[in-house]
């Protein structure tokens, strides 16, 4: 391997290869392995975002039918080339896709209230948010404004709420119908049909090969289960659940026709900037476009420390190299992603995967960056992955999202409530702004009930008394005589 990079002195060079103890093999290598433990969002994406109507019943794209494959596609066009753009900058081990959590507040949050157009205009305009705050130096403020402890709640609510929507999606838990329990175990209390076998074979695998610690393990857990469930479909021939209660939830796993195709990018630009401000309201444009920066800007801080201590890429202040370039191109992966219409892009933890195969410098970025872009043309088989056979993923994540509830001091009520509430508010209602609220209001009300209001910081009494509002904004706009 060190020939390799003797013969390239310009690559070696330019990303720091051997001065940071690699070599251009472990990281091609380690680029690849990157790719295959991520790869699993160009399938879940479209089966977020993709398969959820906006307020005008308009699926993303603006059709009657949702587009899956289209959606995956620009997905992984996006993820490329911010992927490689975080290589050839800031010459680090990361890489960039939509971020899961990002994606559901977008699909569930934003677009059941406006289009999907005026959705993805909020998500350019946090990307330009945090970009500013980046250039400005002002994220040392935004990061003192939030307790580290509310910042943890809220990426295990979001980790409880994807789970909840995996569960759904697989009809491994309904509705009910009745008012009390309204939601309940398949139908009627019981695990009766071939798809939510299907995801439970799934769920096993997944916890099976995550445990055995094997690299790829939700990416091949999707791909197992979605041949899986071809199988049963065509031995069993069940449709979906609007011709079948017991069919698959969204999409059939048929074959497609073609396996590769030329990617449709028409989704690029679908999205319009000021839209939302008629759609909901300025109070609700301003806590949609905080509660995406919060849960955006402080992921992708962890996520650089976390790859960067796996590395041992660290400085003395436990900083990476090049942070202001890093958090540069994450900011404007939002932007990307919101133009792209495919959700807000982010720093993904299992760059981490590809640092422990040796990955050490921006080339392992460059390399996952072109296999995203390589798998732009195998969208179509996107198509064929039904709901049951991709949740099993959203579960384990989920789980991955929880296991930082440990860090919550749950022996001091001033956190341990606050937190609580958002953890649990996000799953119960259905919205991850609900649990980001209720957290803020509860930390803000037990400070002053215990005299230590000056221990607030200044932007929390803001998002504390803009919260209010929007939770009352119905009886103030009838009060005001607003329709």
């Amino acid at each position: 391997m060190a020939s390799m990079s003797t013969t390239t002195p310009g690559i070696d060079r330019f990303f720091r290869i051997s001065e940071r103890g690699s070599t251009i093999g472990r990281e091609i290598r380690g680029g690849v392995v990157t790719f295959f433990t991520m790869a699993y969002i160009i399938v879940l994406n479209p089966l977020i975002i993709g398969t959820v109507p906006d307020v005008d019943g308009a699926f993303l794209g603006g059709g009657a039918e949702p587009d899956l494959a289209q959606v995956a596609a620009v997905t992984a066009l996006v993820a490329g080339v911010l992927t490689i753009a975080m290589g050839l900058v800031a010459n680090y081990p990361l890489a960039l896709a939509a971020g899961l959590g990002l994606n559901a507040f977008v699909a569930f949050g934003l677009a059941s209230q406006m289009s999907w157009a005026d959705a993805m205009g909020l998500v350019v305009l946090e990307g330009l948010v945090i970009l500013v705050l980046v250039l400005t130096g002002f994220r040392q403020a935004v990061f003192a404004a939030v307790p580290r402890q509310l910042k943890t709640a809220i990426s295990v609510g979001i980790g409880l709420f994807i789970a909840l929507v995996g569960f759904v999606n697989a009809g491994f838990v309904r509705s009910t119908g009745n008012p009390s329990p309204p939601i309940g175990l398949g139908i009627g209390d019981r695990l009766q049909t071939w798809p939510v076998a299907v995801f439970a074979v799934g769920l096993i695998a997944v916890i099976v090969l995550y445990s055995m610690k094997v690299r790829g393990a939700i990416l091949w857990t999707i791909v197992g289960t979605a041949v899986l469930a071809v199988v049963v479909e065509t031995v069993a021939d069940l449709g979906t659940t609007p011709d079948n209660p017991h069919g698959w939830n969204l999409n059939a796993p048929d074959i497609p026709d073609r396996v590769v195709d030329v990617p449709d990018f028409s989704l690029i630009g679908e999205f319009s900037l000021l839209g939302s401000w008629e759609s909901v309201g300025v109070v609700a444009v301003l806590l949609f476009v905080f509660t995406l920066m919060l849960a955006d800007f402080f992921d992708t801080m962890g996520t650089m420390v976390a790859v960067g201590a796996e590395g041992n890429l660290l400085d003395e202040q436990g900083n990476p190299p090049r942070t202001a370039q890093i958090l540069v191109v994450d900011s404007l992966a939002a932007t990307a992603g919101g133009a792209a219409s495919v959700s807000s892009n982010t720093s993904y933890i299992e760059s981490a995967s590809g640092v422990g195969e040796g990955a050490r410098t921006g080339l392992a970025s460059v390399v996952t960056g072109a296999c995203f872009l390589l798998s732009t043309l195998f969208a179509p088989l996107v198509g064929m992955v039904p709901n049951e056979a991709a949740a099993p993923a959203l579960v384990l994540v989920g789980f991955l999202m929880m296991s930082q509830v440990k860090e919550i001091p749950w022996d001091d009520v001033e956190f341990a409530l606050p937190a609580f509430l958002t953890m649990v508010l996000m799953p119960y209602t259905y919205s991850i702004s609900t649990g980001i609220g209720a957290g803020f209001l509860a930390y803000v009300i037990i400070k002053i009930a215990r005299g230590k209001a000056k221990q607030v910081h200044p932007l929390l009494w803001l998002v504390g008394a803009l919260f209010i509002i929007y939770f009352a904004i119905a009886p103030i706009e009838d009060l005001l005589g607003v329709s």
